[in-house]
């Protein structure tokens, strides 16, 4: 899939000389104002931004201070094209959020090396973003994502007035599979479970691996009895997964969950907690149980 570039420039002869040198290579999309830009890039998320300043109506600056602080187009990197070459202008552009600055006339291999970079910056940076947040073993999200998201999954879910459920599981004597069949073994459970919980689960739930073997479940629109149905459906396929050692034997294995609705307030910290006592709950009455709180 190429790359989509958004060209913003009054002048429609500049338009055409940049839709010329990049369309070949990507999917150039065009805009002859500030404003009309903007309508653009919330419609296309464009990969890139080549941005005139002078411009009627809403100038460059402008345009880019307005990306720079919306949340889902700060991260689009911006190349202002000018002919404004002062210091003034250069230090201003970068000072806002600018990824590059080019003046014209501009030279057409200057203006394809530094699109090509900060298009192979921004594929780096997705995946520094994505290993950031994902658990590269089981591919659930991180206890690193949860934290950080935290705050918008509390106010997401208060603004839709919706119920939230926390589930937390963990597998039963885990430390047993280790110390008899080996890290590898242990490995492939963890991984099993992950495979199970992605399959069991609803595409709105979110899925975190906690920590070893423990994993996090947040269950929105769910209330505590939707939640049993699901942890019940949870233990059931866990206590039906076989893992092979080899070709003459297997093993298989459980898991205990406790389950908390959360509070009017939506305190997940505190929810985390209930669940978690509610896990040891579980724990404690025989293992392989689902307890809530």
């Amino acid at each position: 899939m190429k790359s989509k570039i958004l060209v913003v420039d009054d002048t429609a002869d500049n338009i055409q000389i940049l839709n010329e040198l990049l369309g070949s290579k990507y999917d150039v999309l065009c805009a002859i104002d500030g404003e009309f830009a903007i309508e653009v890039v919330n419609d296309n998320n464009p990969d890139l931004i080549l941005l005139d300043i002078m411009m009627p109506g809403i100038g460059g600056f402008e345009v880019c201070k307005y990306l720079k602080n919306n949340i889902d187009t700060k991260d689009i990197p911006i190349i202002f094209i000018t002919s404004k070459n002062d210091e003034i202008s250069i230090e201003n552009a970068y000072n806002i959020g600018g990824s590059d600055y080019i003046t014209k006339p501009f030279r057409p291999k200057e203006l394809l090396a530094k699109v090509n970079k900060e298009l192979v910056l921004q594929e780096i940076q997705k995946e520094l973003k994505y290993l950031s947040t994902i658990d590269p073993m089981t591919k659930l999200y991180n206890r690193r994502y949860f934290d950080q998201s935290a705050n918008i999954l509390i106010n997401l879910n208060k603004r839709n007035q919706c119920d939230v459920c926390i589930m937390m599981i963990d597998i039963d004597k885990f430390k047993d599979v280790n110390d008899i069949h080996g890290h590898a073994i242990g490995d492939s459970v963890i991984v099993s479970l992950a495979d199970e919980l992605k399959k069991v689960t609803r595409n709105s739930d979110l899925i975190f691996r906690w920590g070893g073997e423990e994993f996090l479940i947040l269950l929105p629109h769910t209330k505590l009895e939707g939640a049993n149905i699901i942890a019940e459906k949870i233990r059931n396929s866990a206590e039906q997964l076989i893992i092979n050692i080899n070709n003459k034997k297997s093993i298989n294995f459980t898991v205990s969950i406790g389950l908390t609705q959360c509070d009017a307030n939506y305190d997940f910290n505190k929810s985390i907690i209930h669940s978690d006592e509610a896990l040891y709950c579980a724990k404690n009455s025989g293992r392989n149980k689902v307890c809530s709180k």
